[in-house]
């Protein structure tokens, strides 16, 4: 049996043994009338996590494939990318392969690269369109998105947002901070099973698809437009974890968007003041890689000191009773990073949080 709140990896993270139950649901024909209830079940919810009033795609992919879509189905043109991580990084590599001509922006892992130097490039030149990742699962470093959207628009280029650990752990408001391209995987904090991607295009964005020269056809953004509207999917959908997601769709719902933010905020909190006291007691030099007022509410990326293996801090907490990750790309054997998302509570927290501290008193004596 599934025991829940063991399991604290920055994704996938940890799902309630009731999500899991729940994708034994039967199989159905997904042209037919039942697959199109349980489909459109869906959109209130994805609606509410993603702060949008328009449609939400749901793809039987992993998040990087709406990743490719957001630069795929983008109108011709270069692309700027703001890199400040691993899946920064990724979509930088992703522009590139579907041909665009890509100028990046770097900042320190850690770090977000700062709005008027953004601003600063857009007026230098013409850009189809600008990624960033929201939520920097690498680093858990948080890019403010709030002016974003508007910025981008002002010079005629789309914003192509990766919340992949931002929606439902941190704020999102896709349609008010005019966002044009916002997608999500589901085995984050949306906390259902691996295997889904969400997204959400604006109107903008869609308005110009059409002039997309290679669009392709699994992710093509026109395909999933025409197809929710009749609340199908191009292709054979995930029917199991539609299932799952419908019904963590609406316990989200039952606590709330702004709740299970707070909530979130809540755990990240206890994570630094954890970490301050541990600093303290154990008298060595931890620190959080990101920035402080620019960290994510979902993940934190702690680096540690000399002497000191990712790996071993990781193996550690796993012979205590819990999963925690190992640092990512170029800080795996310098870091590691605690997944705060999902559904997990503060107090489930805490004793994780206990498991870890135990591991570096024993590696740091």
């Amino acid at each position: 049996m599934h025991e829940f709140g063991r399991f604290f990896l920055p994704g996938p993270t940890d799902i309630r043994p009731d999500i899991l139950a729940a994708q034994a649901g039967p199989p159905l024909p997904h042209r037919g009338a039942a697959f199109e209830a349980l489909f459109a079940s869906l959109q209130p919810g994805l609606q509410h996590v993603f702060g949008t009033t328009r449609p939400v795609y749901v793809s039987t992919s992993s998040a990087t494939g709406l990743m490719e879509s957001a630069v795929r189905c983008a109108k011709p043109g270069p692309v700027l990318s703001l890199v400040n991580g691993a899946f920064a990084e990724r979509f930088a590599d992703i522009a590139r392969a579907c041909g665009r001509d890509v100028t990046v922006l770097e900042a320190k892992w850690g770090d977000t690269v700062p709005l008027e130097q953004v601003e600063a490039e857009l007026r230098q030149r013409a850009y189809a369109g600008v990624t960033v990742v929201h939520s920097e699962t690498s680093t858990g470093a948080l890019t403010p998105l709030e002016e974003f959207g508007a910025l981008c628009r002002a010079h005629g280029a789309l914003s192509l947002v990766d919340s992949v650990t931002g929606v439902a752990g941190a704020a999102m408001q896709a349609e008010a901070w005019q966002l044009d391209f916002v997608f999500t995987g589901s085995q984050k904090a949306l906390a259902m099973p691996p295997g889904l991607a969400f997204g959400v295009a604006s109107e903008r964005y869609l308005a110009t698809v059409h002039e997309a020269p290679a669009r392709g056809r699994y992710f093509d953004v026109l395909e999933f437009e025409q197809y929710v509207h009749k609340h199908q999917t191009p292709n054979t959908p995930a029917t199991s974890l539609l299932y799952a997601a419908a019904a963590q769709l609406a316990y989200i719902e039952r606590e709330s968007i702004s709740t299970r933010v707070a909530r979130h905020e809540a755990m990240a909190a206890l994570t630094y003041a954890w970490l301050a006291e541990t600093r303290e007691a154990l008298g060595v030099p931890f620190c959080i890689q990101a920035r402080e007022h620019e960290r994510s509410p979902t993940v934190t990326c702690i680096a540690l000191p000399p002497g000191i293996r990712g790996d071993d801090v990781v193996k550690g907490a796993l012979d205590r009773g819990f999963v925690i990750g190992g640092g990512y790309g170029k800080l795996k054997a310098t870091h590691i990073r605690i997944g705060h998302m999902g559904d997990h509570t503060v107090d489930g927290l805490s004793l994780c949080l206990a498991a870890v501290r135990e591991t570096l008193a024993d590696l740091a004596s």
